[in-house]
């Protein structure tokens, strides 16, 4: 009976055959589909994730704006919380604690003020209207890595983030850093924070009778922390060259790591560092903003600007800028070379009374962030293999449209004009530092990074860390994978 009226139906007409097959595959497709719940981590990984004489020490490092800052000298909170208390930004007292010191002709490494790190970022406190808020940042990663002993109580029912690294727990580590710096910077403070924790666990190997010839550590880097493990792995603590030269590829830091694995790292910058020097930073309604010439003064900033060469930024009539090259912000008079700036370039430099000395002392601070820049830059774009035995994976977002294009008009403002799938923050081009963008497309990729192994999730910047998906792929990288 089911034949025969399956017959009539394809012998009437090629519209009803057409209805028919998209028909039995729905059923088809239906019967074959079913949602999964995602695994419960802790029953997979709590086992590996005890036995740390089996496993490498991991280190995690956040991002731009994910450590807290403090100031040693009042105790008074410089970044992690918007509450009455916190440094604000519109006020001069405040505008000095946030911004980086300028001097005419002083290196970078001298421009130090008693702002420190305190730290990971886990949360941010925000108070509106006198109701306390808290907003999750790093607390998803550092709870899936136990970094610290970190453990979450909001997480703690929850099986995908609740490892169980048993109470001894001691071969986790946040590596907070003052993002403001020259990343070259906070890469030699990375080398030490490494030594120190290397003598930490040989002591507590010792106390648990544990023998192990060799401590390597392995990281996960999240944004621009991507950045500051890649300078060290390559570099280790050594500088830039005041010549302006390229430092010597040792891959000094490759002694210490056995795998970096970094998520959402502009690699090729990202268009969204322009704009933040440009007009500064709002965080949203009712909280203060932090102006251009505020951030302005952080060196770490135009390091993680777009590549010339990949088109990223144009003037009016379709010709590429280099977002690197001083003429093109005094031009445009942006960040430090913005009039409309003079005055919180007056609360920066309160001892310096005449405006044309404001003016000088600020250009040079421009001049000197952009050159810097640019041989950060160069040295993290020369193209070579990683020594045996160091492993780089990458974990990048691609669903979402993410600005690739900025076109500057006349007047100097800017505005996105093309977009390409990325994390909303990272383009996926840029994650992968893609030497495809802007020139001659090739079908395979080409990047001076060789990577051990690439991952792609649909989720945005900070929600990479909250994907189920990452938690378990980091995990089995971690504490499963053969070296």
């Amino acid at each position: 009976m089911l034949m025969n009226k399956i017959t009539e139906i394809l012998n009437h007409s090629s519209t009803n055959k057409a209805l028919f097959c998209f028909l039995i595959l729905t059923f088809i497709a239906g019967c074959g589909t079913k949602t999964y719940e995602p695994p419960n981590l802790g029953g997979l990984y709590n086992t590996a994730a005890m036995h740390a004489s089996g496993r490498n020490p991991v280190i995690v490092i956040p991002g731009f704006l994910g450590s807290k800052l403090k100031d040693s000298e009042s105790g008074q909170v410089v970044w992690g919380a918007f509450t009455r208390d916190t440094a604000d930004p519109e006020e001069p007292e405040g505008a000095r604690l946030i911004a980086l010191p300028m001097r005419k002709g002083a290196k970078f490494s001298e421009l130090t003020d008693s702002v420190h790190s305190d730290g990971a970022l886990d949360v941010v406190k925000v108070k509106l209207f006198g109701l306390p808020l808290e907003l999750n940042a790093y607390i998803n990663i550092l709870s899936t890595l136990g970094a610290g002993g970190y453990i979450d109580e909001a997480l703690a029912s929850n099986d995908l983030n609740n490892i169980d690294y048993g109470d001894d727990h001691f071969t986790c580590f946040q590596f907070d850093y003052d993002w403001r710096l020259d990343i070259v910077e906070n890469s030699k403070r990375l080398k030490k924070f490494i030594e120190d924790k290397t003598a930490y666990i040989k002591q507590e190997y010792e106390k648990r009778g544990i023998e192990r010839d060799e401590i390597k550590f392995d990281i996960v880097a999240h944004s621009m922390g991507g950045l500051v493990a890649r300078y060290f792995v390559r570099y280790g603590s050594e500088s830039l060259p005041e010549d302006g030269s390229l430092p010597e590829l040792t891959w000094d830091g490759a002694n210490y790591i056995d795998k970096l694995v970094i998520v959402g790292t502009p690699n090729a910058g990202a268009y969204g560092a322009i704009e933040t020097v440009v007009i500064g930073r709002d965080f949203g309604p009712f909280l203060p903003k932090y102006e251009s010439a505020i951030i302005a003064t952080f060196p770490s900033m135009p390091q993680q600007f777009p590549r010339s060469r990949h088109g990223a930024i144009l003037d009016s009539e379709g010709n590429r800028l280099d977002p690197l090259d001083p003429d093109v912000w005094i031009k445009y008079q942006w960040g430090l070379a913005d009039p409309e700036q003079e005055e919180i370039i007056s609360w920066l430099l309160p001892d310096i009374d005449d405006p044309n000395e404001r003016k000088e002392i600020a250009l040079d601070h421009l001049r000197k962030s952009l050159k810097n820049a640019r041989q950060f830059q160069e040295a993290l774009d020369v193209k070579a293999s990683p020594p045996p035995g160091l492993k780089i994976y990458l974990i990048a977002g691609d669903a979402i449209l993410t600005g690739s294009v900025i076109t500057v008009n006349s007047n100097g403002d800017i505005e996105v004009t093309e977009e390409a799938l990325g994390d909303g923050t990272v383009l996926r081009s840029s994650a992968l530092m893609d030497e495809r963008v802007g020139n001659e497309w090739r079908p395979l990729l080409d990047s001076p990074i060789s990577w051990s192994n690439v991952m792609f999730l649909f989720n945005d910047h900070l929600g990479l860390t909250k994907d189920p998906t990452f938690s378990d792929n980091v995990l089995y990288i971690l504490l499963e994978q053969p070296g």
